[in-house]
């Protein structure tokens, strides 16, 4: 799972949302009230943090509407909406509890033991009994690999089942009558690709010797292009008035029947 980076709630994303907890939120809220274009971007904020977070305004600020609030694991602060007065907020973040919660967004910020806890919860069937839709975003954060054997084969000494664990992978068994599927679930890691050192010709400098050198190797492959172009324009003309006797030497200088051949001087090896 990814470890939560120092973000604001103007760098907020719908993926890096599911780095934070309720109490993250009021403080990056609290953070973000300094900042005057607050009120223009607040539908925004809200949105994305609504992508991984229940969020109510409480509008009845009694103790006992606030103790239900707390029953049902809501955190209540207050947040300013604009240039009024703070108001009062409950905020929970959504749990995954199902496969249907998983998301391309929110995958990567799961463990395998919580993947393995929401497969466990929600079918029975098999990895292929899962639609290729969430085999597709489970994939994108996680290695899996299925094996089905009998179940006095499963757990076999030095087999695949006691490798997988050693490599780290979570395991979920699913019983399938005397046989049993074994699901291995180990987290990917990411892999940040490198920037290439220069997307274009403009990321040089104008005056840039580079620039000079590149041009005169083009020009110097489209003159030995057209030399060879020439060349084989050359070779195409055939002239038979042109052949000697020496186009047509063989490479028998002797008469082949006056050649010896003795068998001791051939060899069995054959050679690729």
């Amino acid at each position: 799972m990814k470890a939560k980076k120092n973000i604001t709630l103007k760098t907020l994303t719908k993926s890096s949302v599911w780095d934070i907890q309720e109490n993250d939120v009021f403080r990056l809220w609290e953070a973000a009230e300094k900042d005057a274009d607050l009120k223009d971007n607040i539908r925004r904020y809200i949105e994305i943090i609504r992508s991984a977070f229940q969020l109510e305004e409480v509008k009845v600020n009694k103790p006992e509407v606030i103790s239900k609030y707390e029953a049902r694991g809501f955190k209540i602060g207050e947040v300013r909406m604009g240039d009024g007065d703070k108001q009062k907020v409950a905020i929970k973040k959504i749990p995954i509890l199902r496969v249907t919660d998983l998301s391309y967004e929110n995958i990567r910020h799961i463990s395998a033991s919580k993947l393995i806890e929401v497969l466990d919860r929600n079918f029975g069937g098999g990895w292929e009994s899962l639609s290729q839709a969430t085999r597709d975003i489970i994939e994108t954060g996680f290695d899996i690999s299925t094996t089905t054997l009998p179940k006095d084969r499963l757990h076999k000494p030095g087999g695949l089942y006691e490798a997988k664990l050693q490599d780290g992978c979570e395991v979920l068994e699913i019983s399938k009558g005397t046989w049993v599927e074994a699901i291995f679930a180990k987290e990917k890691p990411e892999i940040e690709l490198p920037k290439p050192k220069f997307a274009n010709f403009r990321d040089l400098d104008e005056d840039d010797e580079e620039l000079d050198e590149v041009e005169i190797v083009d020009s110097e492959e489209d003159d030995l292009i057209e030399e060879v172009d020439k060349q084989e324009d050359d070779d195409e003309v055939f002239d038979e008035d042109k052949l000697t006797e020496e186009s047509y030497r063989t490479t028998y200088e002797e008469n082949p029947e006056d050649l010896e051949f003795e068998a001791e001087e051939i060899s069995d090896e054959v050679v690729f």
